[in-house]
């Protein structure tokens, strides 16, 4: 990684862990719906699919079309709400961070999170000044694992994709990576469940605890 210049991170379950608010957000809704609550390590896994495979897990996968509408953008509200709460940098991150920007290299985000969602997100956290770009699920046409969010992603952080190195703990990133032209790292520390073998994504490197990645920058 010689040539390396920028290094982009997924959102949820790699930069920032994000699943105490999110899994709150499920089971809030799920209380209002007069169901029972669900444990954490059971939704935890799930949060890096999403809010319909959230609502899905929450609600089964038979619920009627409109009414999936409603949960979702329902859960959606619950949880732009509490967006910030218990939501925190993974352990060793802010060292990452900091030694990605003394080492003259910029960083960035990649995520399927809607706009509205990502960026308030970032700027609490204290961290959107500091990303060299901020790609939104809504950001492009396309979303991972298509590479035009990655090629956008380069061209607002003065990147060529060679020159970038992905991390993400869902296949859709690895392949996004991939397909992008950019080397990638799976963050294994992620919200990744018992039934995936992350082998299989092919990332060129995997990752146990966020501080690994400074052994490839």
């Amino acid at each position: 990684m010689s040539k390396l210049k920028t290094v982009l991170f997924d959102l949820d379950g790699t930069l920032i862990d994000t699943a105490p608010d999110m899994a709150n957000a499920l089971n809030i809704l799920l209380q209002e719906e007069d169901k029972q609550p669900l444990a954490y390590d059971i939704i935890r896994p799930v949060v890096s699919n999403g809010s319909i495979a959230l609502v899905n897990l929450g609600f089964g996968d038979g619920v009627e079309k409109n009414q999936l509408r409603y949960l979702k953008e329902r859960y959606l509200e619950i949880y732009q709400e509490s967006l910030c709460v218990n939501s925190i940098l993974f352990n060793g991150m802010k060292s990452v961070l900091n030694n990605i920007e003394q080492r003259g290299l910029n960083w960035g985000v990649i995520t399927n999170k809607p706009e509205w969602l990502t960026n308030p997100l970032m700027q609490q956290i204290g961290l959107a000044d500091r990303a060299a770009c901020i790609i939104s699920g809504d950001t492009t046409n396309n979303r991972k694992p298509h590479p035009e969010p990655m090629h956008l992603a380069c061209k607002q952080a003065n990147s060529k994709p060679h020159e970038c190195i992905y991390i993400g703990d869902a296949k859709r990133d690895i392949d996004a990576g991939k397909n992008a032209g950019m080397k990638t790292i799976t963050a294994a520390y992620g919200y990744i469940g018992d039934w995936e073998n992350i082998n299989d994504w092919k990332a060129d490197y995997i990752v146990e605890q966020a501080e690994d990645i400074i052994k490839f920058i």
